[in-house]
């Protein structure tokens, strides 16, 4: 069993991420770029513990896309603004935090 060394409990009882996640005020837009690419873009990640690297990660695995961070948002190549709410659910983000925007 592993010892947090900030609290000093299990890390199995320490769960800051998900706390953090949860009270996440996320947007999600599209974008059109040179050549009129889409881009779905996702905003709204605080540095308070979350790691927004894993995030890309997941979420490009999970649509086959590409995706880049820039400026503390997410750039997923292609319009998945219908698709993204149930995914970052998944992730630990609270349904009611998440907006995407029509336009």
């Amino acid at each position: 069993m592993e010892i947090d060394p900030v609290t000093g409990l299990p890390k199995d009882l320490v769960s800051f991420e998900e706390i953090v996640k949860e009270d996440q005020e996320i947007t999600v837009s599209m974008i059109k770029k040179k050549f009129g690419k889409k881009y779905t873009v996702i905003e709204g990640f605080a540095d308070k513990g979350i790691q927004s690297r894993d995030i890309l990660k997941a979420l490009k695995s999970k649509f086959a896309c590409g995706g880049s961070m820039k400026d503390n948002r997410i750039e997923l190549q292609g319009d998945y603004r219908p698709k993204i709410t149930p995914v970052l659910e998944e992730l630990g983000f609270a349904r009611e935090n998440i907006t995407v925007l029509s336009r």
